[in-house]
């Protein structure tokens, strides 16, 4: 598959990773919710050439760090499984050789604590968990499209994800300070963790940016 004037739809759940996805020949989409398979819908109309699941992930493996670049296998998810286009995961490991294959989780709602992560990793022997890539990866099959996924660990196996930053996840992407602020205030004990959280974001962001350089056009899209 060519360029030509297709574009590849990359999803992501946060507005900062569809920040560092964008570039020539990729539309960006940062949504959460019941709202993203209509999104995903509306571009595969408009012309997407392949649909890339992008951004950071909740790991699951707990001998994976913060930072660590995976390219996904496949996605599963409820029991279904859905495989990653393999030359264009070929194609993207070429220029990410630190990045490790590996089967990715799909979930509908934040796997927030260790005892959720482990389940989830005994049930599918998946490396990391994220709430986009299962929508996406179901809906590049149904219409017949390419689909990969590029997804960088932020928080590990073996850490909690403190409440507070659930309660600033907003629907379309972005971050509302104020719930996450107000559920500080409300639970102050939760503050060790947000912080060990941001620095473990800073880390994953990082790598994200830096494999989204090292796969700029024309590496980002399939044949």
């Amino acid at each position: 598959m060519s360029a030509g004037s297709a574009f590849i739809l990359s999803v992501s759940g946060l507005a900062r990773e569809a920040a560092i996805a964008a570039g020539p020949g990729v539309r960006t989409l940062a949504a959460g919710g019941q709202h993203l398979p209509e999104l995903i819908e509306t571009a595969i109309a408009e012309g997407a050439a392949g649909i890339l699941s992008f951004g950071i992930a909740g790991g699951l493996d707990p001998t994976l760090p913060p930072g660590m670049a995976i390219l996904a296998t496949a996605v599963v998810a409820g029991g279904e499984h859905w495989a990653a286009d393999a030359a264009w995961r070929d194609r993207l490991r070429a220029r990410l050789p630190g990045a490790i294959l590996g089967d990715l989780a799909g979930v509908d709602r934040p796997a927030m604590s260790r005892a959720d992560k482990y389940a989830l990793a005994s049930a599918t022997g998946a490396l990391a968990v994220d709430m986009e890539s299962h929508i996406a990866a179901r809906l590049a099959a149904a219409h017949g499209l390419p689909f990969a996924a590029l997804r960088v660990i932020c928080d590990p196996a073996g850490r909690a994800i403190p409440p507070a930053a659930v309660a600033g996840m907003r629907e379309d992407g972005g971050t509302d300070l104020g719930a996450i602020l107000g559920a500080l205030l409300r639970s102050p004990g939760q503050l060790p963790a947000m912080m060990r959280l941001a620095g473990d974001a800073r880390i994953a962001f990082g790598v994200l940016a830096r494999c989204r350089r090292a796969v700029s056009q024309p590496g980002l899209l399939p044949e």
